[in-house]
């Protein structure tokens, strides 16, 4: 198995490994910072939020971290997931943080929370496509079995 996922990263070139590592950063520091607040607040960490954004919230445990392990074994679905799953923590996120952004604008200037993730999710917006299709090639190319 491990030969298989060798011979599909071998295959790609420089800017798929880097978009790849950005991708597989990215996700496994959201199931961390999910992780923390479960960790942190119990079931009920997210109770301030409606039903729906703690039902996503929680389900990213095991989400983001499946999109990593995907990506990193090179997996075509992992970009599509990755996508999703941007899609809708980011219209979670700024749905539940849209009161105090509209208050409070600057209190929203920092490098963690809310614009990291948004450029995140553009990143992973922008590459989704492109990866997959690289991924893709990988996946369908002949391998050479040895004897």
């Amino acid at each position: 198995m491990q030969q298989a996922i060798r011979e599909r990263w071998g295959a790609q070139p420089r800017w798929v490994w880097w978009v790849a590592a950005v991708y597989v950063a990215g996700f496994v520091e959201g199931a961390g910072a999910h992780a923390v607040d479960v960790l942190s607040g119990g079931l009920q960490a997210y109770r301030a939020w409606p039903p729906a954004s703690q039902l996503l919230f929680h389900a990213l445990l095991v989400l983001d971290p499946l999109a990593a392990v995907l990506v990193a074994r090179a997996r075509p679905a992992g970009p599509l997931l990755g996508a999703c799953i941007m899609v809708a923590d980011l219209v979670a996120n700024w749905w539940g943080n849209w009161d105090g952004l509209m208050r409070h604008p600057l209190d929203y200037l920092q490098f963690v929370g809310l614009p990291v993730m948004t450029l995140f999710g553009l990143f992973v917006f922008a590459t989704a496509a492109p990866l997959h299709r690289a991924l893709r090639s990988a996946d369908r190319a002949p391998r050479i079995r040895p004897a």
